[in-house]
């Protein structure tokens, strides 16, 4: 399994070796909006407002207020590019994360001196330490509440058993030496760790490892059920990799680091203190956010001291615009997996293949393929869904297809549900369901059977067709040829 990837610059190493995956500029980019918005038109996909697209990585080489720094996003926003750097093809980048997960390789230590992290250290007793002149954390829009860490893996463990655990959270640089951090309520294994903590009475030990191997960045984003608490899932991206992922001890902290991070940021939860998202900014916004809107700002977000940040040699920050394919797939494919594995287990062999497609963000919609073989496996597709909403409860919407249609062409599952749905037997509606925040419309004030924030209507759209009504609906059969005899450039 997997390829030569180690490590951020491995990976970049592999794109830059395949053409059309990487390009980078030498002009300078102000990292305040600038950036982000020249991206928007580059590749970032997803759920950004149009015109945007899928396209390559790219790397911005004179980054404004950052003379020795470079930034690169959209590492991951092309399942074409996360299948080449997991060493897989697009479609089977679910059954690869559900098949790491239960194959785990845990995590090692290795010693400090063996650590490219910390060949240059900046220490927040020295006189001149700042966070934001060391970090080019880019800001996505004019509106955001600050400089924004996207992709940093924050590391902590917990303060009773020593379990340890990491995951991606919206961190805002506030200060010199305060990140705030936002946790989803009941969502991450970090927050009850901190819970965990700050009922002790205890600071929480924290490194955020920022430019790392993207088997990490995908591995981190599984969720209970498929990882509950006490599953590292650093032993995920080991799985993909056939090798254990490298840590080391951080240098004022009691906790580790990803040994070959490009940055590292230690510090310790502080117990009882909050602060205002916005307090630098007061526009009531935080940062745009998957569902394609910016997240409003949090009036109490727990607050990282900062004590150090450590880097390699001419460090790389790595970063990602929130609503853009980069982040579908980061939380879609684990999502994919998630219910691949919950379905296979209740009936095994009849669901083909989940889309956590791009629309949803990679968390609030999911296309599944099933496959009818006999009489009775009807009306079992529907189960399948019911079993998909309870493996990932912050789906929203379900669309069932039959084996005949390509799950990761909106286009054809568009055909299906119109062809073989009828509104008013085949849309299956549960009320009264939590799903997630950050979705505007989960709110009293768009419907009267909605009781609080976050509560949804989660639906199922079954445009799979009956199996009796099979040879009715069979697609036309054109000749199976190959068109390099005629187009001998011709691709897929």
């Amino acid at each position: 399994m997997g390829n030569s990837v180690i490590d951020l610059r491995s990976a970049l190493k592999l794109l830059e070796n395949t053409p059309g995956q990487l390009i980078s500029t030498d002009v300078e980019v102000d990292p305040s909006a600038e950036l982000a918005g020249v991206y928007r038109h580059i590749g970032a996909g997803g759920t950004v407002a149009r015109p945007t697209k899928l396209g390559p990585a790219m790397m911005f080489n004179n980054v404004k207020g950052h003379p020795n720094s470079k930034v690169v996003i959209g590492m991951l926003s092309d399942r074409a590019r996360v299948a080449l750097l997991l060493g897989t093809t697009p479609d089977k980048l679910g059954q690869l994360l559900r098949d790491s997960v239960k194959n785990p390789i845990q995590p090692i230590v290795i010693d400090s001196s063996k650590a490219q992290c910390q060949e240059v250290v900046h220490l927040a007793t020295d006189p001149d330490f700042d966070i934001r002149k060391i970090l080019p954390a880019p800001t996505n829009t004019p509106e955001d509440a600050g400089p924004y860490i996207t992709l940093g893996m924050c590391y902590a463990s917990d303060t009773e058993n020593g379990d340890s655990d990491v995951t991606i959270h919206r961190l805002c640089l506030q200060s010199k030496d305060e990140i705030t951090m936002f946790f989803t309520p009941g969502a991450r294994h970090l927050g009850a760790f901190r819970e965990k903590a700050e009922a002790l009475g205890k600071p929480l030990p924290i490194s955020i490892s920022i430019g790392v191997d993207p088997a990490i960045e995908i591995g981190a984003c599984f969720e209970p059920p498929t990882t509950p608490i006490g599953y590292n899932e650093l032993a995920v991206a080991g799985a993909i990799r056939g090798k254990a992922v490298e840590l080391t001890p951080c240098l004022t902290i009691k906790e580790n680091c990803i040994a070959n991070a490009e940055y590292v940021i230690e510090g310790e939860l502080l117990v009882g203190k909050r602060l205002r998202e916005d307090i630098n900014t007061n526009t009531g916004k935080a940062m745009p956010e998957f569902p394609g809107y910016t997240g409003p700002a949090n009036p109490e977000v727990p607050i990282i001291k900062v004590k150090a940040v450590t880097t390699r040699k001419n460090p790389i920050m790595q970063t990602c615009i929130g609503p853009s394919e980069e982040h579908v797939n980061m939380a879609g494919i684990p999502t994919e997996a998630s219910i691949m594995d919950m379905v296979e287990r209740a009936m095994p062999g009849r669901l083909l293949n989940v889309y956590a497609a791009s629309p949803g963000g990679g968390k609030f919609l999911a296309v599944m393929q099933f496959k009818k073989s006999v009489p009775s496996d009807e009306g079992r597709q529907r189960q399948a869904a019911l079993l998909a909403f309870s493996a990932f409860s912050e789906l929203k919407q379900v669309i069932l297809v039959d084996e005949d249609v390509d799950i990761f062409d909106m286009n054809d599952v568009m055909w299906a549900m119109i062809t073989r749905m009828q509104g008013d037997i085949d849309i299956i509606n549960i009320p009264g369901v939590r799903c997630h925040p950050l979705d505007p419309s989960n709110d009293p004030s768009c419907s009267y059977t909605i009781r609080d924030h976050g509560i949804a209507c989660k639906t199922i759209f079954d445009a799979t067709v009956p199996y009796s009504e099979k040879k009715r609906f069979q697609r036309a059969k054109f000749m199976d040829v190959d068109p390099t005899h005629w187009v001998p450039n011709h691709k897929g």
